[in-house]
């Protein structure tokens, strides 16, 4: 049983200062801020829970070492979604590049431990549209890599054009033409399920 601490508040300015000082209080405080954010950005574009659970404290351990060298240019959300989304195109690139061709086909089978597509469940979306998600989830993995990131972040994650700018280093109309092109992409990919 996990031992309960008395809720607290922090500053994004207070955070940083506490995560650099090494407090307990500080890295329980992003945890709650930001554990479910995050977790649902990686699984989002990874679709495999176990591998988002590992890759969600992979970015929490990084943000934590990492601390020191925030510069504090954009928001710490912002930071720590961009390390989350670079920690989630990277295990997507080692996937690939060991199952080449096999790549999408394995998302699709129970084989070396890849999750079925029928089971793939995300927590933001709600049950009575779970079967309508997971053909999307499916059609996101033929998207582009820029183009699963922006739509992810804003269409699943409901950031702003300008807060997924910021993470993607990009500017809001590129970010704008990624969702543009990344909806026209999944109409072709859906239309197989869409009524005349």
């Amino acid at each position: 049983m996990h031992k309960r601490f008395p809720p607290i508040s922090l500053t994004e300015q207070e955070l940083i200062q506490g995560l650099i000082a090494r407090s307990e209080d500080a890295f329980r405080f992003l945890i709650s801020e930001y554990g479910d954010r995050v977790h649902n950005t990686v699984l989002s574009i990874i679709q495999n829970k176990e591998d988002a659970e590992d890759l969600t404290q992979e970015v929490f351990v990084e943000v934590y070492n990492s601390i020191s060298k925030f510069k504090g240019e954009a928001r710490l959300f912002t930071w720590i979604y961009r390390i989350a989304s670079t920690k989630s195109l990277d295990l997507l690139r080692k996937r690939k590049a060991k199952k080449r061709f096999a790549f999408i086909t394995s998302i699709f089978s129970s084989e070396e431990g890849e999750m079925e597509i029928s089971d793939f469940s995300h927590p933001g979306i709600i049950a009575e549209n779970n079967e309508r998600a997971k053909i999307l989830f499916k059609a996101m993995n033929k998207l582009p890599e820029n183009q699963r990131i922006a739509f992810t972040l804003c269409q699943i994650e409901n950031l702003s054009y300008k807060e997924a700018a910021e993470v993607m280093k990009l500017s809001v109309s590129s970010v704008e033409s990624l969702i543009f092109r990344a909806k026209g992409n999944l109409k072709k990919y859906l239309k197989d399920y869409y009524d005349s």
